[in-house]
Parts: C-alpha cells; sequence; structure tokens
C-alpha cells in the first residue's frame, strides 16, 4: 500500500488527487506493500468485506432488468428470499389461483344461465292455461341441468374451486355433463394444482434442507494470531465442528483482500491475494472431528513477508477464510465464511489448549475456543528481517570459522617449525657433547 494515495474507494477525479496518485506512484514499495515500519499513521478502520456471520458485505445498485433475471430463475428466488417474504408468496400463489378458477367457473354458470335460483335450485316451472279456456292445468317443461350444481353466486364458484384444487369435496357442489368447458376448467384447475403444490413444497423443502443452516455450527476463532510454530513466523485460525455428524472432505482457503493502486495509477479498491494455507502438503485438507488450528507459514511468497507488528497496527487489510465441505447428513456442500481486519490479528499469541484427554475419550472444552496467551519471546520484526537476519548471521559464523581453522592450521605449521628447531638443536647439542667426550678419552689414553 502506497504511503499517500486520495480518498478510499473512489476514482482519481481531482487534479490534486491526480498529482497525489503520481506521487504515490514513484515512491519506491516497500514491505509487500505496507510500509516499513518507520512514519505512519494510523487509519480509519476499513468496513468488512465479510462479516464474522458470513454474509458479503455489498450492495448492487442500478442493475439493468434486475425483476425479469430474477423472475427467470423464479426458484432460487423463493429459496433466496426471507421466510416471511416466502409465506407471503406462498399464500397468495394459491389463493389467486383459488380466485382466477373461482371466477371462471362463475363465468361459466352466468352465461349458462346457472345463477337463476330457481333453476339452480332444480324447481319445476309450469305454464299457465289460457284464460278462455278455463283448463287451469298445463304441461310442465323439464328444469334446466346447471353446468356446476349448487353455484348460484360468486362465493358459491370460489367455494367449488377451493375444493376442485384441495380436493375437499363437501358432497354439495359437483360438476355435471351438461357443460363439457366445465368439466374441461375442473380437469385444468386439477393439474394447475399440482403443479403449484409440487414448485411450493419444493421450495419451501429446499430452503429449509439447505446447508446454509449447517454453517451455524461451523466455528472461526474471534481472533487470528501471528507466532513461531517450528522456529518460523505463522499466521494461524481456529475452526471447530459442533456437531458430532463430520463435515466430508473439509478443506479451508484463505485470501488477503486490501486496496491498491497499479503502476499506471488505477486504484483497486479490493485486491484479492491467495494465501497458502498448505495447499501442496495437504494441511488445507482436514478431519474436522475437533478443533483444528489453520496455518499459514510466512515466507517469501507470503503477502504478509514484510509486515512487522509496528505495520500490523496501522495496516489496511482484510483476511477472507473459507470453510467449504459435504453435510454427512444431506449430502450438500456447505461452505462457512468469516474474516479477520488487521486489527483483529493478535501479534505474539498462541491459542490455549481445547482438547484433553480424558480416561478413554478426548474432551473438548469449547470456552476456551477463542482465548489467547501472549508469547513475549516473538519476535516484533518482520518474517523478512527475520529471514535476513538469518542469512547475516549465517555468512558471518561461517566467516569466522574459516578463520578460525586458517588460524589452526597456521599455528600448527608453527608448532612443527618450532619442534623441528628445536630438535636440531638437540641433535647439534648431542653431537657436541659426543665430540667433548671422545677428546677427553683420547687425552685419557695418551696419559
Amino acid at each position: 500500500m502506497s504511503a499517500s494515495r486520495p480518498q478510499r474507494y473512489s476514482i482519481v477525479s481531482s487534479d490534486e488527487d491526480t498529482q497525489r496518485a503520481a506521487a504515490a506512484n514513484k515512491m519506491p514499495a516497500l514491505g509487500n506493500g505496507f510500509g516499513n515500519g518507520k512514519i505512519q499513521t494510523r487509519r480509519k478502520q476499513r468496513s468488512r468485506f465479510v462479516n464474522k456471520t458470513g454474509q458479503c458485505n455489498v450492495r448492487f445498485s442500478h442493475v439493468e432488468e434486475q425483476s425479469q433475471r430474477y423472475l427467470a430463475d423464479i426458484f432460487t428466488t423463493c429459496v433466496d428470499v426471507r421466510w416471511r417474504w416466502m409465506f407471503v408468496i406462498f399464500s397468495l400463489v394459491f389463493v389467486v389461483s383459488w380466485l382466477a378458477f373461482g371466477l371462471a367457473f362463475w363465468v361459466i354458470a352466468l352465461l349458462h344461465g346457472d345463477l337463476d335460483k330457481s333453476l339452480a335450485a332444480g324447481g319445476d316451472v309450469g305454464d299457465v292455461g289460457d284464460g278462455g279456456d278455463g283448463d287451469s292445468g298445463g304441461e310442465s317443461k323439464p328444469s334446466l341441468t346447471p353446468c356446476v350444481m349448487q353455484v348460484n353466486s360468486f362465493v358459491a364458484a370460489f367455494l367449488f374451486s377451493i375444493e376442485t384444487q384441495t380436493t375437499i369435496g363437501y358432497g354439495f357442489r359437483c360438476v355435471t355433463e351438461e357443460c363439457p368447458l366445465a368439466v374441461f376448467m375442473v380437469v385444468l384447475q386439477s393439474i394447475v394444482g399440482c403443479i403449484i403444490d409440487s414448485f411450493m413444497i419444493g421450495a419451501i423443502m429446499a430452503k429449509m434442507a439447505r446447508p446454509k443452516k449447517r454453517a451455524e455450527t461451523l466455528l472461526f476463532s474471534h481472533n487470528a494470531i501471528i507466532a513461531m510454530r517450528d522456529g518460523k513466523l505463522c499466521l494461524m485460525f481456529r475452526v471447530g465442528n459442533l456437531r458430532k455428524s463430520h463435515i466430508v472432505e473439509a478443506h479451508v482457503r484463505a485470501q488477503l483482500v486490501k486496496p491498491r493502486f497499479t503502476e499506471e495509477g488505477e486504484y483497486i479498491p479490493l485486491e484479492q491475494i491467495d494465501i497458502n494455507v498448505g495447499y501442496d502438503q495437504g494441511w488445507d485438507r482436514i478431519f474436522l472431528v475437533t478443533p483444528v488450528t489453520i496455518l499459514h507459514e510466512i515466507n517469501e511468497e507470503s503477502p504478509l513477508f514484510g509486515i512487522s507488528k509496528q505495520d500490523l497496527d496501522t495496516a489496511d487489510f482484510e483476511i477472507v477464510v473459507i470453510l467449504e465441505g459435504i453435510v454427512e447428513a444431506t449430502s450438500m456442500t456447505a461452505q462457512a465464511r468469516s474474516s479477520y481486519l488487521a486489527s483483529e490479528i493478535l501479534w505474539g499469541h498462541r491459542f490455549e489448549p481445547v482438547v484433553f484427554e480424558e480416561k478413554d475419550t478426548y474432551k473438548v472444552d469449547y470456552t476456551h475456543f477463542h482465548k489467547t496467551y501472549e508469547v513475549p519471546s516473538t519476535p516484533r520484526c518482520s518474517a523478512k528481517d527475520i529471514e535476513e537476519n538469518k542469512m547475516a548471521s549465517g555468512s558471518a559464523n561461517s566467516f569466522c570459522y574459516e578463520n578460525e581453522l586458517a588460524f589452526l592450521s597456521r599455528d600448527e605449521e608453527e608448532g612443527d617449525e618450532n619442534e623441528r628447531v628445536e630438535q636440531g638443536a638437540e641433535l647439534e647439542t648431542l653431537s657436541a657433547n659426543l665430540n667433548l667426550d671422545q677428546r677427553s678419552f683420547h687425552r685419557e689414553s695418551e696419559i
């Protein structure tokens, strides 16, 4: 991250901002974009990209044809909406279908003339004789058969529609053979009712069984930590499973999200950088029966390689962690998410143990799941500085050792020369003594 830049999450527009961005681009990038830990000021805490609950803090606006696109995928829309809206949609679909077919049956009865109460009741209608003939009797006309029995109003047609679609069948109202159109409407309503039932029940079952709720029983530690592990500076966080049912093929991913300026001056508000949590060694694939500590080794390939404790206090980034796996009960893929801001990463801390051996079982105490303790011996410098110090100390040690070997060999050579000189002196002394002895022997013999 550059030391000077325009307002965050905005495009450089003014001349002043342009100059500031150009000046920032001329400055060399230090410490993998996190600064060098010398002159820094505390920035305002950035907005979360992913909340602790796993919800992404993103709002869409000005989407073209958003309603049409959502209606084209109506099933997913029904599954994604909140439960209160789901109940409203569920009720409206059935009520509207009942009203529509009730109106259809009422129109059919109206056109057929079934709304006459005498015809609907099945009463006989007699003809009155001519007064001149004095005949009081007349021929009776047969009564008309209605399309739907006992339907003489819109309310009666609406009740018949409900009875047909829900297959209640109280026995008072029924369709007759008089109107083929009414028979067709009954068949059509039965088919439409089955389709509506299947769709709504399927949407509710999918909403109830979706693995999103399984993520509620997958935990992430409140804080991430940076500490030494096997002689290396590592970023660590903890995950846990509250259920005894397993998460099959569980694996973890992590990404660092931070704003950045490119060399051309383009501002990227949310650049996503992969954080290696052991892809090559298989550390990202976990057996999540007890809480597991996920480890990221801060090395040359890590985006945190140049960050120190002082840099961490003023850094502007977010680490998004994702746990994925297959729910054992439903065989559906579940995903749990969380994130850690720079202020939520504790430097020089370790997690308290949560697994204890108790008789013939292992006990997991989740009261210690989020707790940490401080390790004062943790280096406060960055992993880059630690590596450079190791290299410098290693080269210095090798130089001293080589010099020591050279000095030892030179001392040995000087010692050998001294021994040869001493041996030569001793030989000369012995030879001189022998000569003196021989002279004294000759003199004694002459005497």
